[in-house]
């Protein structure tokens, strides 16, 4: 029988490629903000307990960065969270979308169990950290950890690769401040992978989801370079490297019994097609900050 699900988040990044990705496969429902309301609490258990879903897939998140401040960041992502998780008796499970930064700290490529040994100071972190604590000790809650993800859709003014390839199909430098080593899967990867939480029991309720495999920016931005042919200049505002944000997926392949990630070249490759064709949407203002 073809599985329901639900899909929260679908005018962002993760949330809209999943939903264009899964649809067919799975009956998927994904609706817009005037439709369903993840704040209330009330609307909510109303639209779960009329569907009955298989799935949940908690997509939805709020975050700051350079150029946008959420405001309530913390309050609105607990309450998301927990508006769905407390009426878990109305759908089979649910998988959430928890996020490296729940570590509180950055060691290379940190494992499962590594969780909780600290407690992370920033809001978006914490509201994470919160509803992974929440996830051992629920019976169909599952916490999915996400590192870097990058992909179509993405903020393109803000996250690296889509801001190098802009950059470049624009005629400009590539810039950041400096060069970190990411832990980066392609969303067309993570969307395979989701196939696979969604059609299997799981042993554990925290997987890291992750390529478990880094590259540095100054790399990613060569390998941009390289695929433009358009030779730009690749500004590092500071030298060294910053902390490695990384995880350890053998939990994860040991369960699948393995999994071939797209190659990186491949993938930066097309995504930089995706944006040469979108390219009149790209307003180059916007492009102006370091990456």
């Amino acid at each position: 029988m073809e599985q329901k699900i639900l899909i929260t988040g679908g005018s962002g990044f993760i949330g809209r490629n999943l939903a264009e990705m899964l649809n067919g496969e799975y009956k998927v429902f994904s609706p817009p903000r005037q439709e369903l309301d993840l704040l209330n609490d009330v609307a909510v258990r109303d639209y779960l307990a009329a569907h009955r879903f298989d799935t949940v897939i908690h997509a939805a998140t709020g975050r700051s960065n350079r150029r946008t401040t959420a405001p309530d960041l913390f309050k609105n992502n607990c309450r998301m969270f927990f508006n769905f998780a407390r009426d878990r008796h109305l759908y089979g499970r649910m998988l959430h979308f928890g996020s490296g930064a729940e570590f509180g700290v950055r060691v290379p490529r940190m494992p499962e169990p590594f969780f909780d040994m600290h407690v992370p100071a920033d809001d978006y972190a914490f509201a994470k950290y919160i509803a992974a604590k929440y996830t051992e000790a629920s019976n169909n809650v599952y916490n999915l950890r996400l590192f870097g993800v990058f992909g179509k859709y993405e903020v393109w003014d803000v996250r690296f690769i889509s801001n190098a390839i802009c950059r470049v199909l624009h005629g400009m430098t590539i810039s950041m401040r400096q060069n970190v080593r990411f832990d980066y899967l392609y969303i067309d990867d993570l969307a395979k992978l989701i196939r696979w939480f969604l059609d299997h029991d799981l042993k554990y309720k925290t997987y890291n989801v992750c390529r478990a495999e880094t590259y540095d920016l100054l790399s990613l931005a060569r390998m941009v370079a390289e695929i433009s042919s358009k030779h730009p200049q690749i500004h590092v505002q500071r030298d060294g490297l910053g902390p490695e944000y990384s995880g350890d997926n053998s939990r994860m392949l040991e369960e699948m019994g393995g999994f071939r990630f797209r190659e990186m070249k491949d993938a930066i490759a097309e995504l930089y097609a995706w944006y040469e064709a979108h390219l009149f949407e790209i307003d180059p203002a916007l492009l102006r900050f370091d990456g």
